[in-house]
C-alpha cells in the first residue's frame, strides 16, 4: 500500500512540472471571461513637486479578456481576446466644480463618438511563451486610439523566470529585467536603450542643454497562472542643466485589477491563427506593437505674419537689452518652425530696415530647412549695401544650436562665389569653422560638406601670402579646432607681428591632450627667444598655453628663472600669473608649489618686481550644480601703454566648460604719441587698436578701432567717446526639442528654448592733455528661458510651462594715468542690480476651447556687485579716483 502510495504522488508530481515547465507565460483558463478594472494617469509637474498639485487626467475603464484559441499543439501559443468598455475621463486630482473642465461633459463629447467607438472595438493579442508576437486591430484606426490600445496590449507581456529580455512593446524594442518570486514578477525597462523613431533635438554644448532621466517599472501579482493584478509607472526626469530649477516631470501610471471571473465564450476551432483570425472578423489586420506618432493640429493658432505683428513692437533695436525682445524671439523661432517658405520670405520682404536684422536672427536660428531656404533666397552677397543683415545671419549660423550639413555646404558654396564686402567674406569663413567644430562634435567630421569645407580652409591658408588672407584662416581654424591643424598652426606662431600672436591664441583654445611634445617645445622657444625676439603678447600666450598643459617641473622652474630677466611690465605680469595659478588652484598650482620651494626660483629679488600689469580670476557664481568664473588680465608696454587688455567669463559644471564670454582689447605701437620708447622686440609695430570677442565659443571677426599713426590722430581728434559695437543681436541658446511616447499610450512632448538679447561694445579713449587712457568693456545682456512639457491626448491637453528671464549688464573699465612713473592702473569689474523673475503655469485644456489654469511666480532682485580684484588694484583705484576728484574740484 505504501508503495502504491509512493509511485502515485511521482506520478502527480511528474505530471504537474511537465505543465509547469510546458507553459512559460501566462495562461487563461478555457471558457472563462475576465473581468478587470483599468485605469491610466498622467502627471505633470516640477521635478520635486508632489503629485497631489499636478496637472493630468485619468482614463478609466473596464476591460474584458478572454480565450479565444489555444495552439493544439503548444500550449504557450494563445489567442486572446481583449475588449475596452465604459471608458470615463476625469481630473487626476480632485478640483472644485469650476477648476474641472470635464464637468458637465460626457465621455461621447470629450473623446467623440468615432473616436470612442474605435476605442471599444476589441483587440486581440496572440501570446507566444508569455509575449506578445502579433497584435491584431482594425485597418485605418485613429492613431491615437490605436496606441492607447497598444499601452493595454503591452502590459500583458510577460516572463515566468528572472532574467533579461529584449523585448518589443509601445515603447519600441527595449532591454527588460525581470524579477521573480513566488507569484510577483517586477519588470524593469530600460527607456534609453528603446529603438524607436525619435524626433527633436538637443542643444551642441552640455552645459546649455537639459539632462534627463527615464525609469519604468511594473510589478504582476498572478493568481491562477493569469494576471491577478498590474501596476506600471513611467516617470521622466527633465532638467536644464544651466538652471536646475527650470525642469520639469511626467509621470505615467498604469493598473489593470481583476474584479471577477465568469463563464465565458467557448474557443474557436482552428489549427492556425491565420484561420482563426479570418473566422473570428475578417477586418482584423496584425498590427506593429510600437506606438505610431500622432501629429495633433493647432486650432485658431495665428499665421507668421500675425504673429509677427504682436511681437515687433519688442524687437527694435533699442530694446534688444530687455528680456521681453528674448521672449518675443523665441516664440518667433517657434512659429517659424511651422512656417512655409513662402510665409517666411512674406514677413521678411514686407518689414523694414531697422527690424530686418532681428528677423534675420530669427529665421536663422529657426534651422529648418524652410527658414534656410528662404534666407538664402532672401540674401543677396553681391550686393555690399545688405551686409549688416549678411553679418547677422553669419553670426546667427555660428551660434546654431543643431546645425545641418545642408547649412554648411551653403555656407561653403556661398565662400567660393562673390561676395562684395570682404569683411564678410572673412566673417563667413570664420563662421565655417565654427560649424565644422559643432558637427565634428557630433561625430560628423567624415561628412562630405565638412570634409570639403576643412580642406578648403587647410589648403587656403597654405597657399596664401597676403597677411589679411591669413588672418581669415587662422581665425577660421580658431574656431574648428582641427587637430590636424596644429603642425599648420606651430608654423605660423613663430611669423612676427599679429600673424604669430593669432596662431598662439589659437593654440590656446585647444584642449590640453591635443598639445603635443612638439607644441610644447615650440611654446617653450618662443617665451625664452631661443631663436629670435618675440613680441610681449606672443611670450605671455605661450608661458599661459604652457602652464595650462600639465607642465613639467623644469618648464615651470624655467618660467620663474626667467623672472627678472624680462621687460619690467612682463615681469609683473608673469608673476602675477603665477600668484592666480595659486590662489584659484589651477591644475598646475602643486608643480609651481614644488618649483618655489627652491629658492632659487622663490626669492625677495624675483618676488619683488613692482608693474601695473596684472593677471587675476574669481568666482561669479559658485553652485552645487552649476559654477562661473571670471578673469582678467591687462598687460602695458614699459611706457605704460596698453598692450593688451583680456576679460574672459566661463560657466563649468562637473562634466563640461563653455566659454562664454571673451573680450580683448590689444593695442601696440602707440608709443610715440607720448615720446616714449618702445620695448624690446616692438621697435618696428604700426600704430594699432582693436578688439576682439568670443560668444559662447564662437571666435567673432575682430573690430578694428584704428590701424596706422594717421588713422590714430584723425580718430583722437574727431573721438566723441561713443563705444564701438563688437556684437549686438539676438542668440538662441538653449534648444532643446523631445518626442516622449508614453508607456500608457499618449505622446509627450518637451521644449526648452533659452534666448539672450546682447549687446557688447568696447572703446578705448587717450588724454594727452591728462596723459591718461581708459578702455572701456560694456555687456549688456536680458536672458529668457521657457520650458513647455505637454502631454497630448488628441481628446485633452495637459502639461506645464515654466519661465525664468534676467537682465543685466556687466562693465569692464581699465584706467591708466601715465603722468607719472610707476603710473597707476585701475580696474573695474561692475554688475549692475539685476531683476529676475521666474513663473510656473500648469495647465489642462479640451479641444472646445474649456481650460484650467495655475501660475504662480516670483521675483528676486539680483543684487549689484562690484567683483573683487587683487590688492594692490584696489590700492590703485583709491589714488586714481581720488586724483579725478581732485582735479574736478580744481578745474578753476
Amino acid at each position: 500500500m505504501i508503495l502504491l502510495t509512493v509511485l502515485f504522488l511521482c506520478i502527480i508530481s511528474t505530471y504537474s512540472a511537465s505543465v509547469k515547465g510546458h507553459t512559460t507565460g501566462p495562461s487563461l483558463n478555457n471558457d472563462k471571461l475576465y473581468k478587470f478594472a483599468y485605469s491610466t494617469e498622467v502627471y505633470v509637474d516640477q521635478v520635486k513637486a508632489s503629485l497631489q498639485k499636478s496637472a493630468g487626467y485619468r482614463l478609466s475603464s473596464g476591460v474584458d479578456v478572454n480565450l479565444l484559441w489555444r495552439n493544439p499543439e503548444n500550449d504557450d501559443d494563445q489567442l486572446v481576446k481583449v475588449t475596452i468598455r465604459d471608458v470615463q475621463v476625469e481630473n487626476v486630482n480632485e478640483r472644485p466644480a469650476e477648476k474641472n473642465i470635464f464637468k458637465g461633459k460626457n465621455t461621447e463629447k470629450i473623446i467623440g463618438k468615432e473616436y470612442l467607438q474605435a476605442l471599444q472595438r476589441p483587440i486581440v493579442l496572440e501570446l507566444v511563451r508569455g509575449k506578445v508576437k502579433n497584435f491584431y486591430s482594425y485597418e485605418n484606426e485613429p492613431a491615437f486610439t490605436q496606441n492607447i490600445k497598444r499601452g493595454l496590449a503591452s502590459l500583458f507581456q510577460l516572463q515566468l523566470h528572472s532574467g533579461p529580455a529584449h523585448e518589443v512593446d509601445i515603447s519600441g524594442k527595449c532591454n527588460t529585467t525581470y524579477h521573480v518570486r513566488q507569484d510577483q514578477v517586477t519588470k524593469i525597462k530600460d527607456l534609453d536603450s528603446c529603438e524607436i523613431e525619435k524626433q527633436g533635438f538637443t542643444s551642441h554644448n552640455r552645459i546649455l542643454d537639459v539632462s534627463t532621466k527615464a525609469t519604468s517599472a511594473t510589478i504582476y501579482v498572478l493568481e491562477d497562472s493569469f494576471f491577478k493584478s498590474i501596476k506600471a509607472e513611467e516617470n521622466y526626469a527633465l532638467v536644464l542643466n544651466s538652471q536646475r530649477k527650470t525642469g520639469a516631470k511626467i509621470v505615467s501610471k498604469q493598473r489593470l485589477e481583476l474584479k471577477s471571473v465568469e463563464a465565458g465564450p467557448g474557443l474557436i476551432a482552428g489549427k492556425q491563427v491565420a484561420g482563426v483570425i479570418k473566422t473570428l472578423d475578417s477586418s482584423y489586420v496584425a498590427v506593429s506593437l510600437v506606438a505610431e506618432p500622432v501629429k495633433s493640429e493647432c486650432r485658431k493658432c495665428p499665421s507668421l505674419s500675425e504673429h509677427w505683428k504682436s511681437i515687433r513692437e519688442q524687437m527694435y533695436p533699442e530694446k534688444l537689452s530687455k528680456a521681453e525682445a528674448a521672449k518675443s524671439f523665441l516664440s518667433f523661432i517657434q512659429n517659424i518652425r511651422k512656417a512655409t517658405k513662402e510665409e517666411i520670405l512674406q514677413v521678411i520682404r514686407s518689414e523694414k530696415k531697422e527690424l530686418l536684422p532681428q528677423v534675420v536672427d530669427a529665421i536663422t536660428s529657426a534651422q529648418t530647412a524652410a527658414s534656410l531656404e528662404a534666407i538664402l533666397e532672401f540674401l543677396d552677397f553681391k550686393d555690399e549695401s545688405t551686409s549688416l543683415l549678411q553679418e547677422r545671419f553669419l553670426y546667427a549660423c555660428g551660434f546654431a544650436s543643431h546645425p545641418s550639413e545642408t547649412l554648411l555646404k551653403s555656407l561653403t558654396a556661398k565662400f567660393k562665389e562673390d561676395i562684395a564686402n570682404e569683411e564678410i567674406r572673412e566673417t563667413l569663413v570664420i563662421v565655417m569653422g565654427a560649424l565644422i567644430r559643432k558637427l565634428c562634435d557630433r561625430e560628423g567630421c567624415k561628412l562630405p560638406a565638412v570634409v570639403e569645407a576643412k580642406r578648403l580652409i587647410l589648403s587656403r591658408l597654405e597657399k596664401a601670402k597676403k597677411d589679411d588672407n591669413v588672418r581669415m584662416y587662422l581665425l577660421a581654424l580658431k574656431n574648428a579646432l582641427l587637430p590636424e591643424a596644429i603642425p599648420l598652426l606651430l608654423k605660423y606662431t613663430e611669423s612676427e607681428g599679429p600673424i604669430g600672436n593669432l596662431a598662439a591664441t589659437a593654440l590656446q583654445r585647444y584642449d590640453p591632450s591635443f598639445l603635443t611634445k612638439e607644441v610644447k617645445e615650440t611654446m617653450n622657444r618662443i617665451y625664452h627667444q631661443n631663436r629670435r625676439v618675440h613680441e610681449k603678447t606672443v611670450r605671455t600666450t605661450a608661458a599661459a598655453i604652457i602652464l595650462n598643459s600639465n607642465p613639467s617641473y623644469m618648464e615651470v622652474k624655467n618660467i620663474l628663472l626667467s623672472i627678472g630677466e624680462l621687460p619690467p611690465e612682463m615681469n609683473k605680469y608673469m608673476l602675477s600669473m603665477i600668484q592666480d595659478i595659486l590662489h584659484f588652484e589651477m591644475p598646475s598650482s602643486k608643480t609651481v608649489r614644488q618649483v618655489l620651494k627652491d629658492m632659487r626660483a622663490h626669492n625677495y629679488d624675483r618676488f619683488s618686481k613692482t608693474g601695473s600689469s596684472s593677471a587675476y580670476s574669481g568666482y561669479i557664481i559658485r553652485g552645487p550644480d552649476v559654477s562661473s568664473t571670471y578673469s582678467l588680465d591687462i598687460l602695458y608696454s614699459g611706457s605704460g601703454i596698453l598692450r593688451r587688455s583680456n576679460m574672459n567669463i566661463r560657466i563649468f559644471d562637473r562634466n563640461a566648460e563653455l566659454h562664454a564670454i571673451q573680450v580683448v582689447i590689444e593695442a601696440q605701437g602707440l608709443e610715440s604719441i607720448i615720446a616714449a620708447t618702445p620695448d624690446e622686440g616692438e621697435e618696428n609695430l604700426d600704430s594699432y587698436a582693436g578688439m576682439s570677442a568670443i560668444l559662447f565659443d564662437v571666435q567673432l571677426r575682430p573690430v578694428t578701432f584704428f590701424q596706422g599713426y594717421g588713422d590714430l590722430m584723425s580718430k583722437m581728434f574727431s573721438a566723441t567717446g561713443d563705444l564701438i559695437n563688437v556684437v549686438k543681436g539676438l542668440i538662441l541658446l538653449t534648444d532643446y526639442s523631445q518626442e516622449i511616447q508614453l508607456q500608457s499610450g499618449p505622446r509627450a512632448s518637451a521644449e526648452f528654448l533659452g534666448g539672450l538679447a546682447i549687446d557688447i561694445s568696447g572703446g578705448m579713449e587717450f588724454s594727452l592733455w591728462y596723459r591718461e587712457s581708459k578702455t572701456n568693456i560694456k555687456n549688456r545682456v536680458a536672458m529668457f528661458i521657457a520650458g513647455n512639457t505637454e502631454v497630448d491626448s488628441f481628446f485633452v491637453k495637459t502639461g506645464m510651462e515654466t519661465t525664468f528671464e534676467v537682465e543685466t549688464t556687466l562693465d569692464f573699465i581699465s584706467t591708466v594715468q601715465f603722468s607719472q612713473y610707476p603710473f597707476l592702473v585701475c580696474m573695474q569689474m561692475d554688475r549692475v542690480d539685476s531683476p529676475c523673475r521666474s513663473y510656473v503655469t500648469k495647465y489642462e485644456s479640451l479641444p472646445s476651447g474649456r481650460r484650467y489654469t495655475a501660475r504662480r511666480g516670483k521675483a528676486e532682485p539680483l543684487a549689484g556687485n562690484e567683483y573683487p580684484l587683487h590688492q594692490e588694484n584696489s590700492n590703485m583705484c583709491r589714488k586714481v579716483i581720488g586724483a579725478k576728484s581732485d582735479s574736478s574740484s580744481n578745474w578753476f
